[in-house]
């Protein structure tokens, strides 16, 4: 048998303000899942089908209402942002300094002891996947080398090729 419902008519009271000084379709919501079942003696399921959402969702909105009465003034969290960071980007930028004055001195920066330096100063290994997203995050690029040889000459290829001694011999 199931539990008899306890309808908290402050909380219905509280619901009825926030829901119609409601700025939010949060908000809203939140007033909807207690009206509903309190003033028209709706279940789950059928509070659920009038909002547009799923059956457990109408609990959770419940409990929000509840929350946010208890503590009027906290913001939601919201989704985003570096969850998983090993380091902060202040700890990047200055992991990162001495590797940028070697780039700019002309040298050409492998990303091998940058992941090996990486990992002992985490002390954990890390993959190479990791390197290159920091680098990206910091504004990096990988940067190929051009197709041809900036000393090159086209005449003197073209020479090469049409008076090119042949080294092979007939069996």
């Amino acid at each position: 048998m199931a539990r008899p419902r306890q309808v908290d008519m402050e909380l219905v009271a509280q619901a009825q303000m926030l829901a119609l000084e409601a700025e939010t379709l949060e908000d809203l919501r939140c007033a909807q899942a207690v009206l509903l079942p309190a003033l028209l003696d709706a279940t789950l399921e059928q509070t659920a089908a009038l909002m547009g959402v799923g059956r457990a969702t109408v609990p959770r909105y419940q409990a929000r209402l509840r929350k946010r009465l208890e503590q009027p003034a906290e913001p939601q969290p919201k989704w985003g942002g570096r969850r998983r960071a090993s380091m902060s980007e202040e700890e990047e930028r200055s992991f990162l300094a001495p590797w940028a004055k070697l780039s700019e001195e002309g040298g050409m920066l492998v990303v091998s002891p940058l992941r090996a330096a990486l990992s002992q100063r985490l002390g954990r290994p890390v993959a190479a996947s990791v390197v290159y997203r920091l680098l990206a995050r910091h504004g990096w690029r990988k940067v190929a080398p051009d197709t041809r040889h900036p000393k090159s000459d086209p005449a003197v290829q073209e020479e090469w090729k049409k008076n090119c001694p042949k080294h092979w011999r007939p069996c």
